[in-house]
């Protein structure tokens, strides 16, 4: 079980021994796999597709890399990882399971609501401290993040093929790139630093406390906003043309 005098994801880890700071609980790499198998099975019983199998396997892998490699210990470290962490949840995991297992279900407007409540929330000092201070609040704004993440890309994607859906999809993934960049400008011009927790794991890696913040700022903003901008234009071009050829 994690030490509770310490955050998920272990002690802040120094530069020399980040390569081996792996997060190997038990009960989280239990999960890990049993989700993996249960997936699997789930769409070789419905006959999925060869991509959906891919996409599943890209998600897996997502996690992977989020939950158990080095990156998870140097989100203790800099807030600069934690936000590339973020990124993963809602850009790549959350995406990739649409792709594979489409909910159905949630209203993608609904699902937007809750997925742009969650990424503000993770960006409240008093909330971030919660989850650093307690896994139970890591683990549930963790969920906060994949599956309303999940439940929205999936609606993005069922409204392919539909001009009017398109349309709306387009604008909800253009708000949640705006809303990136947003926290990003917050994040890079704020006068002081907001996540006190990080100044040991800053200072180790070479970086001041602001800075630390900034350089999050700037992953919210480039590699965070700039692919969602690009999806929602996609998605606009393809609601344009297929109205013209309506």
């Amino acid at each position: 079980m994690p030490d509770p005098t310490v955050p998920y994801c272990g002690p802040i880890p120094l530069p020399e021994t980040l390569w081996r700071s792996w997060n190997l609980e038990p009960v989280l790499l239990a999960c890990l796999v049993a989700l993996a198998v249960a997936g699997g099975l789930a769409l070789w019983q419905a006959r999925a597709q060869a991509h959906r199998h891919g996409a599943f396997a890209l998600a897996a892998g997502g996690a992977f890399l989020a939950f158990v490699t080095p990156l998870c210990a140097l989100t203790v470290a800099l807030f600069a990882a934690r936000s590339l962490h973020h990124l993963l949840v809602i850009g790549l995991i959350a995406p990739a399971l649409a792709w594979a297992m489409p909910l159905r279900r949630v209203p993608t407007g609904a699902a937007f609501l809750v997925l742009s409540a969650a990424l503000w929330a993770w960006h409240v000092p008093g909330v971030y401290s919660a989850a650093w201070d307690s896994a139970q609040v890591y683990w549930m704004m963790q969920a906060a993040l994949l599956l309303p993440g999940w439940a929205f890309w999936s609606g993005v994607i069922r409204a392919r093929g539909q001009a009017m859906a398109s349309l709306g999809a387009a604008g909800m993934v253009a708000g949640l790139a705006g809303q990136m960049g947003l926290i990003g400008a917050i994040l890079t011009f704020a006068p002081r630093p907001l996540y006190g927790e990080h100044l040991v794991g800053a200072e180790a890696f070479g970086l001041s406390l602001l800075g630390d913040q900034q350089l999050a700022g700037l992953i919210m903003w480039v590699p965070g906003m700039l692919p969602l901008a690009i999806v929602g234009a996609l998605l606009l071009h393809r609601s344009w043309r297929q109205g013209l050829a309506a």
